[in-house]
C-alpha cells in the first residue's frame, strides 16, 4: 500500500529572527512563524489529505508548528508522537552563538562547514555556555552515551534513522498519510535517506520553513516518483 509523507519544517522562531545558533535550545515561534504553521495547515487541507498521525520533536516550536497545522486541517485530535530524535541538529558551542559575529570570528568558510556539511560538526557544548541545553528535563531520559555535546548533518541522520525503522515505517504501513513536522536538519538528513541524496550535495539541500513537502512512499519505503524536490512543494 502506497501512503502520503507530508514533511514540515517548524515556522520562524525568535531565535531564527536573531539569527542564532538554535540547536536544542527551546525558542519559541515568533507570530510570523505562527502565521506560516497556520499557512501550512490551510495548503495541507486544501489538498484534501487525512492525515492519521503526527511525529514531532520535544522542542516547543515543531510541537506548535504542528498542533497549528492540525487544526486548520480539523485533525487535531489525531495521535502526535513527540520524540527527541526528531530534535534539530545539535550545534554544541555555537548554540546560542550570533551566525554573523560567529563568522566574523572563524571566518565563513569554517561556518560554512559547520552549517551546510555533512561529516563536519560543530566545537562540542561546555558546561560555561549560558545555552548549554543538555540539563533540559525533556533530555533526562536519554542515555548518557546517545546524549549529543554537537552534531553534524551525520550524526543527526545517525540518531534519526533508528526512529525512521521503528516509528514511522510502522505508521506508513498502518496509515494512508503520516506528517513529520519537525526541523530544517533532521528533515533534511530524512530527505537525504529517502532521496539517496549524496554526501557532497546534501549541503545544496535547503528545507523552507512552513511550505510543506510532500511524498508518496511506495512497498518499499521509498518515493514511488523520483521528483525534484521542489516539486513536491505545496
Amino acid at each position: 500500500m502506497e501512503s502520503t509523507l507530508i514533511l514540515l519544517r517548524h515556522g520562524q522562531s525568535t531565535w531564527n529572527l536573531e539569527n542564532r545558533f538554535t540547536g536544542w535550545w527551546d525558542a519559541p515561534l515568533t507570530e510570523e512563524g505562527r502565521a506560516e504553521a497556520a499557512a501550512a495547515g490551510r495548503a495541507i487541507s486544501e489538498c484534501g489529505l487525512p492525515i492519521s498521525v503526527a511525529h514531532t520533536s520535544v522542542l516547543t516550536r515543531a510541537i506548535d508548528t504542528c498542533n497549528m497545522a492540525l487544526t486548520e486541517t480539523g485533525r487535531n485530535w489525531i495521535p502526535l508522537r513527540k520524540h527527541w530524535r526528531l530534535n534539530e541538529r545539535h550545534y554544541g558551542e555555537l548554540t546560542g552563538k550570533n551566525k554573523a559575529e560567529t563568522a566574523e570570528r572563524y571566518g565563513d568558510e569554517q561556518v560554512r562547514l559547520w552549517r551546510r556539511s555533512y561529516k563536519t560538526a560543530p566545537p562540542p557544548v561546555t558546561a560555561a555556555n549560558p545555552w548549554n541545553p543538555n540539563a533540559d528535563p525533556r533530555f533526562a531520559d536519554i542515555a548518557p552515551q546517545a546524549m549529543p555535546t554537537g552534531e553534524a548533518l551525520r550524526d543527526v541522520l545517525g540518531r534519526l534513522l533508528p526512529y525512521w525503522y521503528d516509528r514511522l515505517v510502522p505508521d506508513l504501513k498502518r496509515f494512508s498519510c503520516v506528517l513529520i513536522a519537525a526541523h530544517g536538519n533532521s528533515l533534511r538528513a530524512l530527505v537525504k535517506h529517502l532521496d539517496g541524496v549524496a554526501d557532497e550535495d546534501i549541503s545544496g539541500v535547503e528545507i523552507p520553513t512552513g511550505k510543506p513537502i510532500l511524498y508518496t512512499i511506495g512497498i518499499d519505503l521509498l518515493p514511488s516518483e523520483k521528483l525534484p524536490l521542489t516539486e513536491r512543494f505545496l
